[in-house]
């Protein structure tokens, strides 16, 4: 009984949260359908990769119950690997609508990498973002954390599906932590959608910027090694605490390296003085390391926290 109430109030609970992707979704849609194309003015802001995400996301949890019967062992392989099918097969579709202002043309994608690029107001003061020169690499970043968050929510909800179904009471702090991590992930991307995290156009950016980008990072590394921490829980060490932390750093690097490929070889500088400037030719920072090396150690710390405490 319990089961079947939290499969229904998250499934609810995903569409609502849902209902603006997919509503964007549908408008670009059939403007295609009617067009083969979609005018500026009326492309809603940021469809990749959200909207492919969150129907992936719905179709993988909605399927889920069915899975879990059909497989015990295997459904939450089954269930993210629909998931991650699907979001692809949507993102593509999407990526080749061509976005179209007045005589001028490009992929959806090329005008979504000006608002992955600045803030509004930056794209208001250099001229219309249909202009900006496509960088494919931006949409690293966008594979990167859809498939976080795709992976991380249906690990979530068949975690808590299975607790349920098999009294695994014990794996509720996990599960929580996951909770939480995913939550807060995903509530920094909207906030990132919208504001771009105050960037002023330039690679020296503000306090608050370079805050808000950090904690990003952070968050974004802590997010997959709890996932990985909620397999991994009761085991040995290497495995529910180091593996962990070490997806941490690894998941914090991969989004370095794509803010670089998309900067041209260049980093954001979050403030002044040697701690913030490039290390030589190496173009981190102490700065950017010690961020990465914070995501490892929050993972770790968790890790250890949740697993010390079920042994107490």
């Amino acid at each position: 009984m319990k089961s079947k109430v939290f499969y229904r109030l998250s499934l609810i609970i995903l569409i609502l949260l849902s209902v603006y992707p997919i509503y964007m979704g549908i408008k670009v849609f059939i403007q295609y359908l009617q067009n083969g194309s979609v005018l500026a003015e009326e492309y809603p802001k940021y469809i990749i990769p959200y909207t492919p995400m969150c129907i992936s996301i719905i179709v993988s949890a909605a399927l889920l119950p069915s899975l879990y019967k059909l497989s015990k062992r295997f459904s939450l392989i089954i269930g993210s690997g629909i998931g991650i099918v699907l979001f692809f097969s949507g993102e593509l579709f999407f990526e080749q609508i061509k976005v179209v202002e007045g005589y001028t043309e490009m992929p959806l994608s090329s005008w979504q990498f000006a608002f992955c690029y600045a803030t509004p107001e930056v794209l208001r003061a250099i001229g219309e973002p249909i202009y900006a020169e496509n960088n494919p690499a931006f949409k690293v970043h966008f594979y990167l954390i859809a498939i976080v968050i795709i992976l991380s929510v249906i690990g979530v909800l068949y975690g808590f599906m299975r607790m349920f179904q098999e009294g695994l009471y014990q794996k509720m702090k996990p599960l929580i932590v996951q909770t939480v991590c995913v939550t807060v992930f995903i509530s920094l991307c909207i906030l990132a959608c919208f504001t771009a995290f105050y960037r002023n156009g330039t690679l020296y950016i503000s306090p608050l910027s370079a805050f808000l980008t950090g904690l990003f990072f952070v968050v974004f590394g802590v997010t997959f090694g709890m996932y990985f921490a909620g397999h991994f829980y009761g085991k040995r060490k290497l495995l529910s605490i180091w593996i962990p932390s070490i997806i941490a750093i690894l998941t914090t690097i991969a989004m370095y390296i794509g803010e670089l490929v998309l900067m041209g070889g260049y980093l954001f500088v979050f403030g002044k003085g040697g701690f913030f400037m490039p290390l030589g030719i190496v173009p981190f920072s102490l700065c950017d390391l010690s961020i990465i090396l914070i995501s490892g150690i929050i993972t770790a710390s968790l890790s250890l926290l949740i697993n010390r405490r079920e042994k107490a």
